[in-house]
């Protein structure tokens, strides 16, 4: 069965959880409604940087056209995150709406998708901000990836009961940190793990773990591309030492998370 096919037929009154690879993945809600965070489904990074670190190292496992999504949320322009050959896709099934860091709209100009189906579709935020998409609560949070995407945010999700933070594309940034606790207690934590281009290292996503206090802890954006880096045996190592009793997980692209399942996490 493809990806697109289990997300499909993924039953209702359970709430799930796949992802795509690099930094993204997609929510299912218990009532259906589909979201995708930063998802990469193309190879355009390779074309935009034009050299061998930036090939696409895996596979790609859903195509842009192959759902209809309720929601999509770009936290930042770089093109891993805002797919420069896939969102315009998306966007033109005439029902998607699009939640993009401010600096993502010279990207939205850039691809002509100031149209008035697409952009009264398109909606711009910044940290602290918030919005209500059916039944799911969006609040973007602080992050730090430096001068290249100042407006960056990370994502804090409330469906179904689960609060699951997105840390998006960050270094460590304590005094972040401890005001996104304040968002809490936290179901599931994604965050980077390459330590490349201003991103949380292995050690870094755990040191942040131990503030946000997730039940468990995912970490991503590795193995896409040689140039960004990222060791996930390193940072279980790190997490064994560091956090003892700490629920992870490591998932392979296309993985299929059942949040009302959760429980199954034995500790390490």
């Amino acid at each position: 069965m493809s990806l697109a096919e289990n997300i499909k037929s993924a039953p209702l009154n359970k709430t799930h959880l796949f992802f795509t690879g690099q930094a993204g993945f997609i929510v299912k809600s218990k009532k259906g409604t589909l979201l995708g965070v930063d998802l990469y489904l193309s190879e355009c990074v390779e074309r935009a940087e034009g050299h061998m670190g930036f090939k696409r190292l895996t596979p790609k496992v859903l195509a842009p056209d192959e759902l209809e999504f309720d929601f999509c949320i770009a936290t930042h322009p770089h093109y891993d995150h805002f797919d420069m050959d896939a969102i315009p896709v998306i966007m033109y099934n005439h029902g998607t709406k699009l939640f993009a860091s401010l600096n993502c709209e010279r990207e939205v100009e850039r691809l002509l998708m100031k149209t008035p189906d697409l952009d009264g579709r398109i909606s711009y935020f910044k940290p602290h901000d918030f919005v209500t998409a059916d039944d799911i609560k969006i609040d973007f949070v602080p992050c730090d990836h430096g001068a290249g995407a100042p407006d960056a945010f990370g994502v804090v999700l409330d469906v179904d009961g689960y609060k699951i933070y997105l840390a998006g594309d960050t270094c460590f940034r304590k005094d972040y940190a401890e005001e996104i606790s304040n968002l809490g207690p936290f179901d599931i934590m994604f965050a980077p793990i390459n330590g490349a281009f201003g991103n949380l290292n292995e050690q870094e996503c755990v040191d942040l773990a131990k503030i946000i206090k997730p039940r468990l802890l995912i970490p991503c954006h590795y193995g896409t591309f040689a140039a960004h880096g990222g060791n996930p045996w390193e940072f279980v190592k790190n997490c064994k030492r560091d956090l003892p009793g700490q629920k992870y997980d490591l998932l392979c692209i296309g993985e299929h998370l059942v949040l009302d399942n959760l429980n199954k996490y034995g500790e390490e």
